[in-house]
């Protein structure tokens, strides 16, 4: 069993294994429920898709929808 230690500020390290185990990184977001029994359960906040719009950056010029239709039309014309 591992256990953490609360601060004076509210704060829990999470044991190294529980990190492990959840994949937490820093930036993780956690949530707290609280099942039948009356214990808390934490698990992994996954992010919406409107939370990652933006997240992946492009460098150049904007493309513009006839290109990107005349690029879809190519590749598609490629496909046996």
């Amino acid at each position: 069993m591992s256990t953490g230690t609360m601060t004076s500020k509210g704060q829990i390290t999470i044991p190294k294994d529980v990190r492990d185990a959840l994949r937490l990184t820093p930036g993780t977001k956690v949530s707290f429920t609280r099942n039948d029994d009356g214990d808390f359960v934490l698990s992994t906040v996954r992010p919406s898709l409107m939370a990652l719009a933006g997240s992946l950056a492009h460098e150049g010029a904007a493309i513009s929808l006839d290109d990107m239709d005349a690029a879809i039309a190519a590749g598609a014309a490629d496909l046996p």
